[in-house]
């Protein structure tokens, strides 16, 4: 799994600077000099396949979707750790590398957040923000990946992560000021994306934009499905964010082992498939009192907490049933058991008690975003949400600047899951247990030989015995290849 993050950006000396070249400057300034040559390899990209059958035909599409295309992107740089910035439209933007864990993912998240500040603070002391929304219209991406066994039936993968998707914002959504796409009404709402989702399935991302995108491309072998997704919010708490990854992979597995565990799977989809998603999604973001019922397909009603309960019992169960305790999987059962307890506390509690929920507060983004606002508007007296003072302090809270940022400065109050150590590391080293060790190898021993690099391979060009080059390519399509232990006893020819 991994994540993709777009960043919003300013130049705090030049307000009406041109986002895109603040952008281009930014990944600029990110790339190494001894890697700043490395070109990206499109050759294996395919943005129009749809994982629901068939393709869109490159006509039909929009040249923002055309992501295959060199011109699509100003600039690319390959990160020594594996990862890859780029320019995404007018947003710099931080790929993580694989990894095999939510745990192992955060790492790599949050040093792409380091990076990215160190670069925007070498490209002039630009302003980075860590959010999804301007709330005037636009919004941008913070994604998620997860390669899967393509045998699994997409269909299927669509209805359960569906249910999936529309309800656990509630504990993943980072919290906004503002309701609607433009902030037509006031107010404050759990999540930041769910107002821009518009349509329950499609190809598109920056359009439409649907719950369930249906890009198919797995940037590995033939047998493997990589389930791209929108729907998420950025996070700048630990919690949240391991369990927006490790929830969805924990039922991702659970439709992998679908042979033992169909009727579980069926009883799932019979009693939670709700009657339209898309309403249900907007619904659950703007319901404070995490109350609400949704309208199911069989005709009942149901609220968000209920359907996460019933679905932790299913991945608790299908944990069990592997007999494989103690590993990262078990941890997010844990944490996702807990922030299910603090949730149904929130929404027992008033205003009051919610003010007064500390520990709750530490693992749910939107509730701790909600307490510091609430202060402030008690504080200066502030009795409409559309004060630009609450706007402020939240777009304060996306801010990037590692050491002096609002959630650094919190950092008491919140459950931390990666230290600065771990972070250090990810930001030079790809994680070990995944092909982005390799990639980061190369990178390291011999950049000079890379000519492009790619998820799934790397173009090296080396000199031959008549002074002409030869071309090499080291195939990465197994992202569970070419890892450190497989360097270590020898298995590996790219050592």
């Amino acid at each position: 799994m991994g994540t993709e993050t777009e960043y919003a950006i300013a130049d705090p000396q030049d307000p009406g600077a041109d986002p895109r070249a603040l952008a281009l400057r930014l990944v600029r300034a990110a790339a190494q000099p001894a890697l700043a040559h490395i070109r990206w390899d499109y050759g294996e990209e395919d943005p129009v396949n749809d994982a629901r059958g068939g393709r869109l035909p490159r006509s039909a599409a929009a040249p923002s979707m055309l992501t295959d295309a060199p011109g699509a992107r100003l600039i690319d740089v390959a990160a020594p750790n594996g990862a890859r910035i780029y320019v995404d439209h007018a947003h710099p933007e931080y790929a993580s590398a694989e990894t095999v864990n939510a745990f192992d993912a955060l790492v790599q998240d949050r040093a792409g957040d380091r990076m990215m500040a160190q670069a925007a603070e070498r490209a002039g002391g630009l302003a980075l923000y860590k959010n999804n929304v301007d709330g005037k219209g636009a919004a941008w991406g913070s994604h998620e990946n997860y390669l899967m066994d393509r045998a699994v039936p997409f269909a299927r993968v669509a209805a359960l992560m569906t249910i999936h998707f529309v309800t656990r914002q509630i504990y993943t959504g980072s919290g906004r000021v503002g309701l609607g796409p433009r902030s037509e009404e006031v107010g404050f709402q759990l999540s930041q994306r769910a107002d821009y989702l518009t349509s329950r399935i499609g190809l598109q991302t920056t359009f439409g934009r649907p719950i369930i995108n249906t890009r198919d491309e797995s940037h590995a072998g033939p047998g493997s499905r990589r389930l791209h997704v929108i729907v998420g919010d950025a996070n700048r708490l630990d919690a949240p964010l391991v369990l927006k990854l490790g929830t969805t992979d924990l039922l991702l597995g659970l439709l992998e082992s679908e042979g033992d565990s169909t009727s579980q799977i069926d009883e799932l989809l019979d009693r939670w498939t709700l009657d339209d998603p898309v309403s249900a999604l907007h619904m659950v973001s703007r319901d404070v009192t995490l109350a609400k019922p949704m309208a199911l397909a069989n005709g009942g009603f149901v609220d968000a907490l209920t359907i996460q309960r019933a679905l932790l019992d299913a991945a608790r169960q299908a944990r069990r049933d592997a007999d494989r305790p103690g590993c990262a999987e078990d941890r997010v059962l844990n944490l996702w058991d807990q922030v299910l307890e603090d949730l149904a506390a929130v929404r027992s509690g008033d205003n009051e008690a919610r003010l007064a929920m500390h520990d709750q507060a530490g693992r749910l983004e939107w509730l701790l975003k909600w307490q510091l606002l609430e202060r402030l508007r008690r504080r200066r007296s502030i009795s409409d949400w559309s004060d630009p003072r609450l706007a402020a302090l939240d777009l304060a809270w996306a801010r990037v600047d590692p050491g002096r940022d609002l959630p650094w400065r919190l950092r008491g109050s919140v459950l931390r899951l990666v230290d600065s150590d771990q972070i250090t590391r990810a930001m030079d080293q790809g994680p070990e247990q995944t092909r982005a060790w390799c990639r980061s190898q190369l990178l390291h021993r011999c950049p000079e030989a890379i000519r492009a690099v790619s998820w799934s391979r790397v173009i090296l060009e080396e000199p031959g015995p008549d002074k002409e080059s030869n071309t090499r390519v080291v195939d990465l399509s197994d992202p569970l290849g070419h890892t450190r232990s497989s360097c270590r006893d020898g298995r590996d020819i790219y050592c």
